[in-house]
C-alpha cells in the first residue's frame, strides 16, 4: 500500500528531519510602525487569529478566497509534488490509495512543517521583523528535500509576487520588503498577503493546506483513472481534517518542526529524471 511506504520510510527519517527554527529578530511592534504603521502596526487579537468584524471580516474572506483560487496564475497546477511518479510506480492505484498518499503528505509533512513555518511568517510580517521573515524562508526552501520541490516554491513564489506587483494592489513601499528577498518562497509570498489583508491565522492555514489538497487531487484526475466525483470525495474527507490540523500546527515549536517523507522525497527525485512525464519539474 502507498501509506505503508510513506509510514515506514517516515519514521526512519523523521529523527533526522527535526530542525530547530532560526531565532526571531528584535524589531517590536513600534519600530517597525515607525516604518509603516498603516500595514504592520497591527492588533495583538489579529496575530492570535481573530477574525475582523464586520465588513473588515467579509473582505479578508473574500480576499483569502482568491488566494487560494487555482484560478491564481501562479503556475501551481504544473506541478504534481511527486505524485506522477508515485502513481507511475504503481504506488498509488486508486481512490483509496490516492486519500491515503495525499492525507499523509497533508499530515505528516504540510501540517507539521509548511503550515507552523507559515503561521510564523505571517507574525513576522505582522510585526515588520524582517529578519525572521528571511530567516524563515531561507528555512523553508532548505527544507525542500529535492531540487524540484525547491524549484517549484520558487517559482510559485517568485509568480505570486509579480503578480502582487503589476495588479498595483499594494503600494510600492509595502512590498519592497518582499521584494528583496531573492530567492522567495511561496508560503512566504502567501503570508506576506494573508498578514497585509489581516487575514486570521487559522483562516491562512486552512486556505493554505485546501488548496495544495486540491491541487493534488486535480493532478491525480490528470494522470490515472480518478474521475470528478472520486476527487471530490477525496477532497471532501481530507477537508473535514484541516480545522484540527490547523490547530496543531499553531502549537508545535521550533523544535517540533519535522517534513521528512524519505518515499516522497524518493518519488520527487524520480519525476526529476522521467524521459516522459505530464506535470513540470
Amino acid at each position: 500500500m502507498a501509506g505503508d511506504v510513506l509510514l515506514s520510510l517516515e519514521r526512519r527519517g523523521r529523527a533526522g528531519a527535526r530542525s530547530r527554527g532560526p531565532a526571531c529578530g528584535e524589531a517590536t511592534v513600534e519600530a517597525c510602525a515607525a516604518r509603516d504603521a498603516a500595514t504592520f502596526a497591527v492588533a495583538r487579537s489579529d496575530v492570535v487569529g481573530q477574525a475582523v468584524d464586520g465588513a473588515g471580516a467579509t473582505l479578508a474572506l473574500t480576499r483569502l478566497l482568491r488566494l487560494a483560487s487555482p484560478a491564481l496564475p501562479v503556475g501551481a497546477y504544473a506541478y504534481s509534488q511527486g505524485l506522477e511518479s508515485a502513481i507511475a510506480l504503481g504506488w498509488v492505484r486508486d481512490e483509496a490509495q490516492l486519500e491515503r498518499w495525499v492525507g499523509e503528505v497533508l499530515e505528516l509533512s504540510l501540517a507539521r512543517f509548511d503550515a507552523p513555518v507559515l503561521a510564523r511568517l505571517q507574525r513576522a510580517w505582522q510585526t515588520g521583523d524582517d529578519i525572521a521573515v528571511r530567516a524563515w524562508n531561507a528555512r523553508t526552501l532548505a527544507a525542500r528535500e529535492t531540487a524540484e520541490l525547491r524549484a517549484e516554491s520558487c517559482q510559485v513564489g517568485e509568480a505570486l509576487r509579480t503578480l502582487f506587483e503589476k495588479t498595483a494592489e499594494f503600494p510600492l513601499e509595502q512590498l519592497k520588503p518582499l521584494r528583496a528577498i531573492d530567492p522567495v518562497a511561496y508560503p512566504t509570498v502567501f503570508s506576506f498577503a494573508a498578514a497585509c489583508w489581516r487575514i486570521p491565522e487559522r483562516a491562512a492555514l486552512a486556505a493554505y493546506l485546501f488548496a495544495w489538497i486540491e491541487n493534488q487531487v486535480q493532478a491525480a484526475v490528470k494522470c490515472s483513472r480518478l474521475g470528478h466525483v472520486g476527487a471530490q470525495r477525496v477532497l471532501a474527507t481530507l477537508s473535514e481534517r484541516l480545522p484540527s490540523l490547523a490547530e496543531r500546527a499553531l502549537e508545535l515549536g521550533d523544535d517540533d518542526l519535522c517534513n521528512s517523507l524519505p518515499a516522497l522525497a524518493i518519488a520527487s527525485s524520480l519525476h526529476e529524471t522521467a524521459t516522459s512525464r505530464m506535470f513540470r519539474s
